[in-house]
């Protein structure tokens, strides 16, 4: 993916020192306010006391201590969301990507991040956290036609018929059809050909053995690729 900026529009970005800081994970505003009074701190071999002053983040040379800091406008997260935890920055009820990525890195990790594109509560999978708004956009824009690879696993036989409306575009209620989707490695099988890791999805919305409840029946397992993502999509097409 190529990306075509104002080289010009960059020359000069300056940012206070201890945002600076805080934004490379090196602590809190007050945290990193502290570490500059101390005066460990150096921009291009002068020492800096005071948090207001300028840092130019494109060609300064920052160093706490012995340790040079490595400068990002950009950061990029590879997150495996769980069932029960919800693609947002904030919640009052449920657990956050941001909160579980804080409980694998820290809880200095910068304020501007976020999911870029949302899965279901109880829908697990690959989610991007970055602060680059542009990316994002690229992403997520149907225009754009990235692709987004689902697999899925519906109760009963998804027919012929219902294959070629998943593939073709169909109606999910919204003013426009789906854009055509693919349809992959599509299989019909029982509750014991799905994996135990599926058999523990179903026995937690049912909150019975599967055994017991879904003997006999049959369920259709397929990967899905879309190139949009509207709200609740594939639940709604399948």
């Amino acid at each position: 993916m190529v990306f075509c900026i104002n080289a010009e529009k960059y020359m000069e970005v300056f940012v206070r020192l201890d945002k600076y800081l805080a934004e490379m994970s090196y602590g809190t505003r007050n945290e990193v306010k502290k570490i500059i009074r101390s005066g460990t701190v150096t921009i291009n071999g002068v020492q800096a006391a005071k948090p207001e002053t300028k840092v130019n983040e494109l060609s300064d040379i920052v160093y706490i201590g012995d340790e040079r800091v490595s400068y990002s406008q950009y950061v990029y997260y590879m997150l495996n969301k769980p069932a029960g935890c919800v693609s947002a920055t904030k919640d009052n009820v449920h657990k956050t990507v941001i909160d579980l990525l804080k409980k694998n890195i820290g809880n200095n990790i910068r304020d501007d991040i976020f999911p870029a594109g949302r899965l279901d509560i109880d829908t697990e999978g690959l989610v991007l956290l970055t602060n680059d708004g542009v990316l994002a956009h690229m992403l997520l824009s149907p225009r754009r036609h990235v692709e987004k690879a689902y697999y899925l696993v519906a109760d009963g036989i998804i027919t012929d018929n219902g294959i070629k409306q998943l593939t073709e575009g169909i109606d999910i209620g919204d003013e426009t059809l789906t854009l055509p989707a693919k349809a992959e490695n599509i299989k019909v099988c029982s509750i014991e050909e799905l994996g135990k890791d599926i058999q523990d999805i179903i026995k937690s919305q049912y909150n019975e053995e599967p055994s017991q409840t879904h003997e006999g029946k049959v369920y259709t397992s397929m990967e899905l690729v879309l190139h949009e993502g509207r709200y609740h999509q594939v639940k709604r097409m399948a």
